[in-house]
């Protein structure tokens, strides 16, 4: 007769077949299932008590170490990549939910907050804004008043985060928005006046930019087809670089640094080529290219004023319409002449006059902020 084995937990007498094995230690198959689980991530099987994880995450305790951590709000277990860090020290990991309603208790998120986008209007041309704003204070309560009037009851269609090459103040950061929304859907009057009323300045400091983000499927489904128009984008700043940089309200020293151009060459291709080589300035380019899914317009000077800001926005989409729609040869023979004579919107119209940029008569200038 066989000798049985008796279960280590509960003592039930088991034929050899029937037992179930954790390290040394026998058990019977009801034990088994409510005394171990498999780790989540490696299959191991372990002991209830020895589970590293949570409840609805089971692991090993190498495992736990290697990949895992747990949110310092709600105790719950989260991969290493899939936590978020409030002041990035990686002292506090917390869970997006967490995080999520912490930010949101937040007028002012550190540098790295970055949501995901929400799409407003009609694209696949949308436009993503940051303006950045001194003088006024990094104040949570400015803040809140300025989301206020941004998002209304539409939710999130800008939130504020700090910026460490400004001395007393914050950058505004819009969800992407095509540019019908942004003209007729986005209170971007209501909210310049507002933080010029707080104080704050954006031209009349040395610190403040206005860069303009526009998707990268705006120039066409494969990435050819988009290198070929971010090509003739490249190719049109350097061509004009003189009159973008009256545009931009910019010194030259300011776009060295902040902007910096990418050098003229004689066909367009050659110049994104330069660029895909390393021959710039990284991010701090007139025209960013290191992000994978927009092209940014860095050269431009923050403003609060409402007429110069939407005019910026328009002429972003004139030149990206010229990108998209001319050849390269027809690029290369556009002067800026031709350019301006195809600019009819009566912002970008008005402000092209102010900075003696169009082929009609010059107009008075109003004081920029």
């Amino acid at each position: 007769m066989n000798e049985k084995i008796p279960c280590s937990a509960c003592g039930e007498e088991l034929e050899a077949s029937e037992v179930k094995w954790l390290a040394d230690r026998p058990l019977c198959p009801d034990c088994f299932e409510e005394l171990t689980v498999a780790c989540s991530r490696c299959g191991e099987r372990i002991w209830v008590e020895d589970n590293a994880g949570d409840t609805g995450t089971y692991l090993c305790q190498d495992c736990y170490d290697q990949h895992y951590t747990t949110c310092d709000e709600c105790e719950r277990v989260i991969h290493l990549d899939e936590a978020y860090y409030e002041d990035f020290d990686n002292d506090h990991p917390l869970c997006w939910t967490c995080y999520s309603r912490i930010q949101q208790d937040t007028g002012v998120h550190n540098y790295y907050f970055k949501p995901a986008p929400i799409f407003y209007g009609q694209g696949p041309r949308y436009f993503g804004l940051e303006l950045e704003v001194d003088l006024g204070g990094e104040s949570n309560k400015n803040a809140k008043i300025l989301l206020d009037i941004a998002n209304g009851w539409e939710g999130d269609r800008l939130y504020i985060k700090h910026d460490g090459s400004l001395n007393d103040g914050f950058e505004l950061v819009s969800h992407p928005m095509s540019l019908r929304y942004h003209l007729h859907e986005m209170p971007w009057k209501e909210l310049l006046q507002e933080a010029k009323n707080m104080g704050y300045r954006s031209h009349q400091t040395s610190t403040c930019g206005l860069h303009i983000h526009v998707s990268r499927e705006a120039f066409g489904e494969t990435d050819d087809e988009q290198d070929r128009a971010i090509a003739r984008i490249l190719y049109f700043v350097e061509r004009h670089w003189e009159e973008l940089l009256k545009f931009s309200r910019r010194t030259p020293r300011q776009l060295e640094r902040w902007a910096a151009r990418y050098g003229f060459k004689d066909q367009p291709v050659e110049i994104l080529d330069h660029a895909k080589k390393g021959g710039h300035a990284g991010r701090y380019s007139c025209i960013n290219l290191e992000n994978s899914a927009t092209v940014e317009f860095r050269i431009f000077r923050g403003t609060l004023k409402y007429n110069t800001l939407i005019a910026t926005l328009q002429l972003v989409e004139r030149v990206c319409d010229v990108a998209l729609f001319l050849s390269d040869e027809e690029v290369k023979a556009m002067s800026w002449t031709t350019f301006v004579a195809g600019c009819q919107t009566p912002e970008l119209v008005q402000y092209l006059k102010e900075r003696r940029l169009y082929v009609n008569e010059p107009v008075e200038m109003e004081e920029e902020v």
